[in-house]
């Protein structure tokens, strides 16, 4: 596949537009999906996957061919989420509607937790702070290595390392305060 993208991305960047089409059919659902993690938000994810398409246009006479089509476009993304693409304002109001919203279970018999839900991750994931939902996505839901995001993200690898251990401890903490809400109501 990694022949064919490079094939499309030559053509893409040399003006045909079906090319391209073949390329963004090809890659959209895992660049949305990445984008909506990024942002914990459908609308910014949306407008960010649109916007990683856009810019890859334009830049596909820069791709080399190293390394997969669809972590260049990945980079892509991170990118422009990095670059403050409106992420105080989206995080902060997406904050305050996962704390209004408390649409856990409000009973369960004794001693059964509550199931995890992929709605009850994707609103754990928005409580983390911008890093290290980043990091996390990134290495557990993504599967890129700690040296890819470092230089995904600009930072040493270090610097990912500490942050995917942070954002393990924080979640650890808003899935038990979630499990304990659940048995309390």
């Amino acid at each position: 596949m990694m022949t064919q993208d490079l094939d499309l991305a030559e053509k893409s960047a040399a003006g045909d537009r079906q090319a391209f089409e073949t390329l963004y059919r090809r890659h959209v659902n895992r660049v949305y999906g990445l984008c909506l993690r990024l942002t914990a938000d459908v609308a910014e994810a949306e407008i960010l996957t649109q916007d990683t398409f856009v810019k890859a246009w334009s830049a596909l006479g820069g791709y080399s061919g190293r390394g997969g089509l669809g972590a260049w476009l990945g980079r892509i993304a991170v990118n422009l989420r990095r670059d403050g693409f409106r992420a105080a304002a989206r995080r902060e109001k997406l904050n305050e509607q996962v704390m209004l919203e408390g649409d856990y279970p409000t009973s369960q018999p004794d001693g059964v937790l509550p199931l995890l839900t992929a709605m009850d991750l994707e609103k754990a994931l928005a409580k983390l702070p911008e890093g290290a939902r980043s990091v996390f996505v990134l290495y557990e839901l993504e599967g890129f290595s700690h040296r890819e995001i470092a230089t995904l993200l600009d930072v040493a690898e270090g610097t990912a390392k500490a942050q995917l251990h942070r954002a393990r401890a924080l979640l650890r903490t808003i899935l038990t305060e979630k499990k304990g809400n659940a048995h309390e109501a």
